[in-house]
């Protein structure tokens, strides 16, 4: 997967190859950011081949509408011999470097990048927030949309949070700023990145399914910094020393955030209760209506990039806009969603803990009896790490799907006689979550907090989340 040019080569060559108009562009997956590629491209006057392994009835409609745009689509094949001829060859971000049409375009010196690329080459006056880390990235990169609309920007969340940054480009009037949330496999094929600032929020192991090993994965991380200068602006946790040793030695000037310490530029006073940032309190940590320190750590973050982007974000006024703004940003669909309060028993949707950090994460905001249901897709790592967490707020674990017996395996022993552990087997998602509702009762929560993916029974984490909501609703 790896190019033998630097990052900024091959970021020159398709900016170049995007100004020349000459040559056809691949587009490889036809999901909503490889369909909104061969959109701009087509409006920018581009030749374009797109193709998709799939052949389901979503990839057809999708190629149609590629179609339509005037692209020539191959729907349930890759034409790699075609590829390997592109200018350059645009990757969706589930697509793996392994996949044959991306060793044929690396093979025959394609430049392969993600639309993320494309879109920043073709809307160069963008100014963005680019966000990245394990946990926390959506809420922030949600976050920092919000603030800087607070100050009366017109800006836009995009990326890995669910728009394209092409469809950003395809606007009659484009935002100035943008929040962009980017993934992992995101960061690795965008190598012109140049963000106004940086943001990374947290490290942990992830994507073992899809990664040789942690390394790895922090490797692509840590392209968020390939561009890095001596002006370049970051913010970063300062309670994690994975990303202490990831950005040793990067250039630009650091802007830290903790909620343990209190010697960085952003914190959280608890003695007071207050959010300091840039040497001042802000706001009340109470004002924020999200659960758990994590968090306070993400309101930290978005401030923090938000106010070092434009001297003009932390005059007085912008300060005090900040802090108002704070108080009306409310939970995020899939994350520790609220989605039933019903007979003394709250059902909490958090579908994007994918992983066993986010999990983890969860499980601390609990203080009450806790019904957990885990489970997916295995992802690689295990889940001993709950154990603790689990003795300390879990009346039950209910794991199911793909992982179920790799999750009972796990947890049965060291929870034996403190928490219940029940392997659902084939069972239905329904019939898990009828199960939960079985065992709750008045003061409990039924918490889905899956820590593995959700490929084994839905498309996507949000398809889980709206069934469990959905159920939550049926069966309170």
């Amino acid at each position: 997967m790896a190019d033998a040019r630097s990052s900024q080569e091959l970021a020159s060559v398709v900016a170049r190859r995007l100004a020349e108009r000459r040559g056809e562009f691949g587009v490889v997956g036809l999901a909503r950011s490889g369909l909104a590629a061969v959109r701009l491209l087509r409006a920018a006057g581009l030749s374009v081949y797109a193709s998709d392994a799939s052949a389901s009835a979503e990839v057809r409609s999708a190629g149609a509408l590629a179609e339509r745009e005037g692209a020539s689509v191959d729907v349930g094949v890759h034409n790699v011999q075609r590829i390997a001829h592109c200018s350059a060859l645009v990757v969706s971000p589930g697509i793996p470097p392994t996949a044959p049409p991306i060793r044929a375009a690396l093979s025959a010196g394609v430049p392969v990048v993600s639309e993320v690329e494309v879109a920043l080459r073709l809307l160069p006056s963008l100014r963005y927030i680019a966000v990245t880390g394990t946990n926390g990235k959506t809420t922030t990169t949600a976050l920092i949309g919000h603030l800087l609309r607070a100050l009366g920007h017109h800006a836009a969340d995009a990326g890995n949070i669910g728009t394209p940054v092409s469809e950003l480009v395809l606007m009659t009037e484009p935002p100035a700023w943008a929040a962009l949330e980017l993934s992992s496999f995101q960061l690795h094929d965008t190598p012109g990145l140049m963000p106004d600032i940086g943001v990374l929020t947290t490290l942990s192991p992830d994507h073992l399914d899809r990664y040789a090993g942690v390394a790895e994965y922090y490797a692509d991380k840590k392209r968020l910094f390939a561009n890095a200068v001596a002006s370049s602006q970051w913010v970063t946790t300062a309670d994690s020393p994975d990303v202490d040793a990831l950005v040793a030695g990067i250039p630009g000037q650091w802007h830290r955030f903790s909620v343990h310490r209190t010697d960085v530029d952003g914190y959280y006073h608890r003695p007071s209760g207050m959010l300091h940032v840039f040497g001042e309190p802000l706001v009340a940590r109470d004002t924020l209506a999200l659960a758990g320190d994590h968090n306070v750590a993400n309101a930290l973050a978005a401030l923090l990039a938000v106010m070092a982007a434009d001297p003009q974000h932390r005059i007085p006024s912008a300060r005090a806009a900040l802090a108002t703004a704070i108080g009306t940003f409310g939970a995020l669909a899939h994350r520790l969603e609220p989605v039933v309060d019903r007979n003394g028993i709250l059902w909490l949707n958090d579908s994007k803990a994918t992983n066993i950090d986010s999990t983890t994460v969860a499980l601390a905001s609990m203080s009450r009896p806790t019904i957990v249901l885990l489970g997916g897709r295995h992802k690689g790592e295990s889940y001993t790490a709950l154990v603790p967490e689990l003795l300390r707020t879990a009346k039950a674990v209910l794991a199911y799907g793909e992982a179920g017996a790799l999750i009972t395996g796990d947890l049965e022993a060291p929870l034996h006689g403190r928490v219940m552990v029940a392997h659902c087997g084939a069972e239905r998602f329904e019939q898990v979550v009828t199960r939960a509702r079985a065992l709750a009762v008045a003061g409990d929560v039924v918490l889905l907090s899956p820590a593995c993916s959700s490929y084994d029974m839905f498309t996507n984490y949000e398809e889980r989340g709206r069934e469990f909501a959905r159920l939550a609703g049926l069966l309170a």
